[in-house]
């Protein structure tokens, strides 16, 4: 059984192709091997979320997805939200509202977030809240991320 493969992928939209162990973390690969630190290494369980990414658009846990799963597919990091030089509406929704206290949960809440405003628009404060059960945040009691991602649904839904 080979312990190192050839991995190819697309992170933020850049070629990589890595020869990783057959047991390294997609988290470890982004952040130990490719320097993307914005997501975060929380229980390294998949019970918190701040480890959260999207792959071929999906959330997913990174600390507990092989790097090799990702095989083929698209990554999309925390990194890549901001654009142009200017943030993302759920970056500046967070900034504003002060969301974000330690910052270990925010790019999981963002990845989440972002998906869940691109797969329903409109969703509903039951869907999200429902989207946010999947984060864990020790810090801000949920009411200033709730606010924040209403605003930045309302920035997103208008520019549609």
């Amino acid at each position: 059984m080979p312990t190192d493969q050839v991995l190819d992928l697309e992170v933020n939209g850049e070629a990589v192709r890595r020869l990783v162990p057959a047991r390294r973390t997609l988290l470890e690969l982004l952040r130990d091997d490719l320097g993307l630190t914005g997501t975060k290494h929380g229980c390294d369980v998949g019970d918190c979320g701040a480890c959260t990414v999207r792959v071929e658009g999906e959330p997913r846990l990174s600390c507990i997805t092989l790097a090799v799963e990702c095989a083929g597919t698209q990554v999309r990091t925390v990194e890549a939200l901001a654009g142009g030089g200017a943030l993302h509406p759920l970056q500046a929704a967070f900034d504003h509202h002060v969301a974000a206290q330690c910052g270990s949960c925010t790019p999981g809440f963002l990845m989440t977030l972002e998906h869940l405003f691109e797969a329903r628009p409109d969703a509903t404060e039951a869907e999200l809240r429902e989207a946010l059960g999947s984060n864990l945040c020790r810090c801000t009691g949920y009411v200033k991320i709730l606010t924040a991602a209403r605003e930045a649904q309302l920035v997103l839904r208008a520019r549609t």
